[in-house]
């Protein structure tokens, strides 16, 4: 599978670097967050790519939800069993937990409806902050901190009706924002269709960190340097 570039496998530890999640959070997820890049001072695997690894590794459930309990570092050494249940958490060689999984129903370790489903996933994943946070933070007249900028990825669950497809295409459906606070919780829901066929449901979650009061030109500030790195690798 196309996922062979982005981790390191030694027996059933699983560890992906800097340069790895680099590549792709930017170049599969189109995903810009400074966060992700080599040598950045909090760096951090994408969550992204721990869900696709899980999909590559286990295969894809008709139902399954991905809770999300803490951030890959560089050099984490990650736990991959042979065989799991329906309910497993992925966790490192030190035993600290990082992702809980729950399964169900027909499954299917088919490369193809496998990588048609992530790469789905992740571009839509990609794009929420211009394209589904920004315009929420505006709504509701609040932004986060541009000097540290932190969205959490909380979790993320999908219903598929059936597993006869061959590709899949994403649509958002509903997008809500609760502010508490500094706290802001996002609900994104969305729909999955094979050509005109909808062949499941899901929904995201994600939390916003450090909450403050809105300031259109320090929201526009971050909106354009997200842009520009998106050109500058677009163009490198």
């Amino acid at each position: 599978m196309f996922l062979t570039h982005y981790f390191k496998k030694n027996n059933q530890l699983i560890s992906v670097s800097q340069q790895q999640a680099s590549d792709f959070a930017k170049g599969v997820a189109k995903d810009f967050n400074p966060i992700h890049d080599v040598q950045a001072k909090r760096f951090c695997v994408p969550g992204d790519l721990l869900f696709a690894l899980v999909l590559g590794q286990y295969g894809l459930s008709q139902q399954m939800r991905f809770s999300f309990e803490g951030m890959v570092g560089d050099g984490v050494n990650l736990v991959f069993p042979d065989a799991v249940g329906q309910d497993f958490a992925i966790v490192d060689d030190k035993g600290k937990q990082y992702l809980s999984v729950s399964r169900s129903g027909d499954f299917t370790l088919c490369d193809v409806q496998t990588e048609s489903f992530i790469r789905s996933y992740v571009a839509f994943s990609g794009l929420n902050f211009t394209h589904v946070l920004v315009p929420m933070m505006q709504q509701h007249g609040v932004m986060i901190n541009p000097a540290r900028p932190l969205v959490i990825y909380e979790s993320m669950s999908f219903d598929l009706q059936t597993l006869a497809f061959d590709h899949i295409e994403l649509s958002l459906v509903e997008k809500k924002l609760v502010v508490d606070g500094k706290r802001g919780d996002v609900t994104l829901k969305f729909e999955l269709h094979c050509g005109d066929k909808l062949v499941g449901t899901g929904l995201k979650t994600l939390v916003l960190s450090g909450l403050r009061p809105l300031e259109e030109e320090s929201l526009q500030d971050m909106v354009d340097r997200y842009e520009a790195r998106r050109l500058e690798y677009q163009g490198a």
